[in-house]
């Protein structure tokens, strides 16, 4: 076993993070996303987790500590969700890169690959700029494409600062006025082709290297 997700329902009491980390640590075990939230005396943590090889050790040691209520074992979010395009804009562009990406996401699940797609519609320079900036705090990310008529300033900048933190990330921006199509990996005019080549670019089932289009990447 490699990657799996626990939910773990505790006490509230203090030091209990630690100890958990401290178990998972012990066990040679990386945590790769974490979500904790608290009900009022109970806490719920959400934990990602690679490298798990002997689970039944791992959970028999969870248990063995008092404040833990309750264990459950789930597959992890990679396994269930796998890749994750996102699609910011507004408007009907918007809609059509979805559709481009979700009609050539369901291509590769229905192979057994795994590739989902989340949009959110935004108007406004502020409120789009917030969005690319959250995508520093939302797993699995492999690919974002800004759909809409015209977008810089904040939004760019924004961009630039997600790019340095994130190098893998891939930006796929419609063929639009505004600097923000300077920071894009890949700049598309057509709304549907620009979905579309957003899944084939993470898709392990597609051959589509978008690095190998940077010095012509306007289609």
């Amino acid at each position: 076993m490699n990657s799996i997700s626990l939910t773990i329902t505790t006490k509230e009491e203090k030091g209990v993070l630690d100890e958990i980390t401290d178990i998972l640590s012990s066990h040679g075990i990386n945590i790769s996303y974490v979500h904790l939230y608290v009900n009022d005396d109970v806490g719920t943590l959400n934990l990602e987790l690679d490298h798990v090889e002997k689970l039944d050790e791992l959970i028999e040691d969870l248990e063995s500590k008092d404040f833990i209520l309750d264990i459950e074992i789930h597959g992890s979010l990679n396994d269930i969700f796998g890749k994750r395009v996102l699609i910011f804009g507004g408007g009907a562009q918007v809609s059509q890169v979805a559709v481009g990406a979700i009609t050539e996401a369901d291509r590769h699940n229905i192979r057994g690959e795994r590739i989902s797609v989340d949009t959110i519609p935004l108007v406004g320079e502020e409120n789009i700029a917030e969005a690319v900036d959250a995508v520093n705090r939302l797993p699995r990310v492999g690919v974002l494409v800004l759909a809409g008529s015209l977008m810089g300033g904040k939004i760019t900048e924004t961009v630039r600062k997600l790019k340095e933190n994130h190098e893998d990330l891939i930006v796929i921006t419609l063929n639009m006025p505004g600097s923000v199509t300077e920071e894009a990996d890949l700049i598309v005019t057509d709304p549907i082709q620009a979905g579309v080549m957003a899944v084939m670019a993470v898709a392990s089932t597609a051959v589509f290297d978008v690095k190998r289009l940077a010095n012509n990447n306007k289609f």
